[in-house]
């Protein structure tokens, strides 16, 4: 799943790891509002521990028949509704064994808030759902550069390398990424946040 063309609007507690207010905030062209209670983008090469509240979004899921058109149904869903565009864009990415390649499964835009709108398949087109997540940690990573796909893929490593070596912390779901730039900005300006979900790693039976 790749992202559309240039032709749309403008995208738009951790154990040993820095907490979110005290990392440097990184350089990167702000395009939209973040959506309601969301942390701020983390520091570009560094891996934080980042806590999202419980959010409302919608989704397209791919099919595995190319790029689905998930940007551009999003778009329209947000069009049809009245739905301001917030940053990030959300993509989970199914990667290969050695991380050189991924494929997106899905992508998601954001509510702003998740009194808006309702949960469900859109009625206007059943490929679009509307989805509320419940507040997620995740270990994150800043980078900058092109949204291609493999190359995100390969920052997932240094997730996982992080994970060996803080224990207390387990994945919890597949690599994402965070993209905040739409394809008006120049490629070695882009920024998004390569993450993994995490949760906390079951206590030893006693």
């Amino acid at each position: 799943m790749r992202f559309a063309p240039a032709v749309v609007l403008a995208l738009v507690f951790a154990s040993q790891a820095p907490a979110e207010d005290a990392v440097p905030k990184p350089m990167m062209v702000s395009e939209a509002k973040l959506p309601e209670g969301f942390p701020q983008p983390g520091p570009v090469g560094e891996v934080i521990v980042k806590n999202y509240p419980a959010h409302r979004l919608a989704r397209v899921r791919s099919t595995g028949r190319g790029s689905d058109g998930a940007f551009m149904k999003l778009f329209r869903h947000i069009e049809r509704h009245e739905i301001a565009m917030t940053a990030p864009v959300e993509m989970e990415l199914a990667t290969d064994d050695d991380r050189t390649s991924a494929t997106a499964t899905s992508m998601a835009f954001l509510y702003g808030s998740s009194d808006l709108g309702n949960p469900g398949a859109d009625p206007a087109d059943p490929a679009v759902t509307v989805e509320d997540v419940p507040a997620t940690t995740v270990v994150s990573l800043g980078v900058r550069g092109s949204y291609n796909e493999n190359r995100l893929a390969t920052f997932v490593p240094k997730l996982e390398t992080w994970l060996s070596e803080h224990p207390e912390w387990v994945a919890a779901g597949p690599p994402r990424t965070m993209a905040y730039n739409s394809p008006f900005v120049p490629g070695i300006l882009k920024y998004a946040e390569v993450q993994i979900p995490v949760a906390p790693a079951p206590k030893p039976a006693q």
